[in-house]
C-alpha cells in the first residue's frame, strides 16, 4: 500500500497561484507514475497532470497546460503541482494518485489520497 496526502490547497482570487504538495508513504515512491486529478462539483473526476517515476516525462491536460506544472522529489517522497495564473473553473478538489504503470484515466490508478479543496474567486 502507498498512502498519499494531499496539502495545500486554498482559497485565491484569480490570476493567483497556488502550490498543492503530496506526501507518499509506504511502499517505494520512486517506483510510482504519480498524477493529479481533480473533481468540481457535479462533474466527473479528470486528469490534470501526470509524470513518470523518475521525473523526466510529464504531460498535462490541455486546460491547464502551460499553467500549471508538475514535479516530483523522490528524495522527500512528495509530488507537487504548481499552479499560477489559477482561473474559477480551475475550482474542485485535486487528488493525488499514484500506480506503478500510470495513465491519464481515473482507473488507470491504483493508490489515492483524500484530496484538497482549492477555491478560485473572480
Amino acid at each position: 500500500q502507498v498512502q498519499l496526502v494531499e496539502s495545500g490547497g486554498g482559497s485565491v482570487q484569480a490570476g493567483g497561484s497556488l502550490r498543492l504538495s503530496c506526501a507518499a508513504s509506504g511502499r517505494t515512491f520512486s517506483n510510482y507514475a504519480m498524477a493529479w486529478f481533480r473533481q468540481a462539483p457535479g462533474k466527473e473526476r479528470e486528469f490534470v497532470a501526470g509524470v513518470t517515476w523518475s521525473g523526466i516525462n510529464t504531460v498535462y491536460a490541455e486546460s491547464v497546460k502551460g499553467r500549471f506544472t508538475i514535479s516530483r522529489d523522490n528524495s522527500k517522497n512528495t509530488l507537487y503541482l504548481q499552479m499560477n495564473k489559477l482561473k474559477p473553473e480551475d475550482t474542485a478538489v485535486y487528488y493525488c494518485a499514484g500506480d506503478s504503470v500510470g495513465g491519464d484515466k481515473v482507473h488507470d490508478y491504483e493508490f489515492w489520497g483524500q484530496g484538497t479543496q482549492v477555491t478560485v474567486s473572480s
